[in-house]
């Protein structure tokens, strides 16, 4: 017998608003029309790749030419259509609730970098940025991802005391330089992460210039190891 709660409001797709079953789903026109990476993927940062799994560490042209400052990285969706607009309902339009179902895919695209004892961290937002969306989407990605995957979550481990300049438009140089030194430890909390495996979280990887910021604030804080692992990926055409 349905609840008086669940006939008055009855639980919709968390894109479009059409009827579902449960709560926090997508439906199947817009599960078909969300571009989940799936197969193959690059192993370094979790871009899509072509070809078939062969059971093997593989990495994408980029991985192979730049020394990233993490092991391992996976994203759930691809950086398009209605990944896209799954991810600026989060970042822009105060669609916290799509945290939910964000942490239940990121969890599912990076069940093979999570481990035991495994600690979760956002990339951080500077304050402005917090002033003005009064929120860090990072962090509450990572939070929901916390209590999925039943792992510790430290959402102010980092901090970013310089305000960067976006970044849409910058070449991957640009990018790189952009972020040189944008992102620290915590002087009191950044102590946390001394001896301990890290699992960085963001919204979204493009260049990987941002959590590659993150990631050396970790290793500087003493952590053990560092993995990534990103809502969406924006990923070169083929």
């Amino acid at each position: 017998m349905q609840s008086p709660l669940r006939i008055l409001f009855p639980p919709q797709c968390v894109s479009c608003g059409s009827p579902v079953e449960s709560d926090f789903a997508l439906c199947g026109e817009c599960w078909r029309e969300t571009p989940f990476i799936e197969g193959l993927v690059c192993d370094t940062c979790g871009a899509p790749l072509p070809g078939e799994e062969p059971g093997r560490s593989v990495q994408c042209d980029d991985c192979m030419i730049l020394k990233r400052p993490w092991r391992r990285g996976r994203a759930a969706l691809s950086y398009r259509d209605n990944g896209r607009r799954l991810v600026m309902a989060l970042k822009h339009g105060d669609r916290l609730d799509l945290a939910r179902p964000a942490a239940g895919w990121m969890a599912r695209a990076a069940a093979p970098l999570i481990a035991r004892d495994q600690l979760i961290v956002p990339v951080p937002a500077h304050w402005t940025r917090l002033f003005a969306r009064h929120y860090n989407q990072a962090a509450v990605l990572a939070r929901a991802l916390a209590v999925v995957t039943r792992l510790d979550c430290i959402p102010d481990a980092l901090v970013r005391p310089c305000r960067t300049v976006a970044q849409e438009k910058m070449s991957r140089e640009a990018r790189f330089a952009n972020m040189a030194g944008a992102i620290r430890p915590h002087p009191k909390k950044g102590a946390s992460l001394a001896g301990r495996q890290v699992l960085l979280v963001d919204d979204v990887m493009t260049s990987g210039a941002t959590l590659a910021a993150a990631a050396e604030a970790c290793h500087q804080a003493g952590a053990a190891g560092v993995d990534v692992v990103a809502l969406a990926r924006v990923a070169k055409e083929p």
